[in-house]
């Protein structure tokens, strides 16, 4: 009996093309020219021995078989690029402190440091979940090696941060996030309820600047010194809050801001911040992963 041998590099295309909604986009990212990956793709249904895409309308969809092969595609890809990291670093040791938002404790740490750790054994990681305030202080103290950071202007300076200890991972719209009951109307006349995290706090001061430029009367709900807390209560009914997608429980959504009644709101950039001593091996190593992992999130 043969036994089938998928190409990694014919499935590293298929998962980038679906999950960036375009191959032309997947060539991109894999560094080949588009043809080449039509090729790939055409490969690797031969290699499958049946059709993966079928058409739907103008464009193409997944057929049953190619919607299992991406699942086993994803894990495939993602395997073969943790045993070449634990190749390439198998004697790396020592530690990492890196500083989060709430917003990616939950979704974002499990994966990524089950990743690093796998392929790094070695090296210990103290994670330290905090707000934008206290994880810039953490790190101009030398508290911390690296920091995810809203970078938005007036929240901290960053211009004082050297090229090469910045890393923009990218520039997520602020949403208005609610219960899909939420009773407030905009006709109603009542002033807004807002949900928000203790001062100081980024999004709540974007959010009543935006309001107080489009006259719409606002009040303060709801505070919490915790995300879950938000989340609970705009879960509850109590009020609007306002965060990025990141993140995002199932228990909320984001509104549709003109069907809401509500203004439009700013995008702000997430950068991901070194501490100001020599950056060692292991560092730079979880730092690539987080970029790649949250432009990853991004891209989807």
């Amino acid at each position: 009996m043969n036994v089938l041998n998928f190409d990694i590099a014919f499935l590293r295309s298929y998962v980038a093309g679906i999950e960036l909604g375009s191959f032309a986009r997947a060539a991109d990212k894999v560094g080949r020219s588009t043809s080449a990956v039509s090729a790939q793709l055409k490969k690797l249904e031969e290699q499958a021995g049946l059709p993966l895409f079928r058409k739907s309308g103008r464009g193409l969809a997944l057929t049953d078989a190619g919607d299992v092969l991406l699942g086993y595609a994803r894990r495939m890809v993602e395997l073969n690029d943790e045993a070449a990291v634990a190749l390439r670093g198998v004697e790396l040791e020592g530690w990492v402190r890196l500083g989060l938002q709430e917003d990616f404790g939950e979704a974002l740490l499990p994966a990524v440091l089950g990743r690093f750790a796998r392929a790094h054994p070695k090296v210990r990681i103290e994670a330290h979940v905090a707000r934008n305030t206290d994880l810039m202080e953490r790190l101009q103290l030398d508290q911390l090696d690296l920091a995810l950071l809203w970078g938005c202007s007036g929240m901290q300076d960053l211009t004082g941060w050297q090229a090469q200890r910045r890393t923009l991972i990218a520039t997520p719209e602020m949403r208005w996030i609610a219960s899909p009951t939420l009773p407030w109307q905009p006709q109603s006349g009542e002033p807004l309820p807002l949900i928000a995290f203790d001062r100081p706090c980024l999004f709540q001061r974007c959010a009543t600047e935006a309001l107080d430029r489009a006259g719409i009367a606002w009040r303060i709900a709801f505070t919490s010194p915790s995300l879950a807390g938000l989340w609970a209560a705009a879960a509850a009914g109590l009020g609007v809050t306002v965060r990025t997608a990141y993140g995002l429980p199932a228990s909320v959504c984001v509104l549709d801001a003109v069907e809401a009644g509500l203004p439009a709101l700013p995008s702000l950039s997430l950068e991901l911040l070194r501490a100001a001593h020599t950056p060692r091996p292991p560092v730079e190593r979880l730092a690539a992963l987080l970029a790649d992992t949250l432009q990853g999130v991004q891209d989807d």
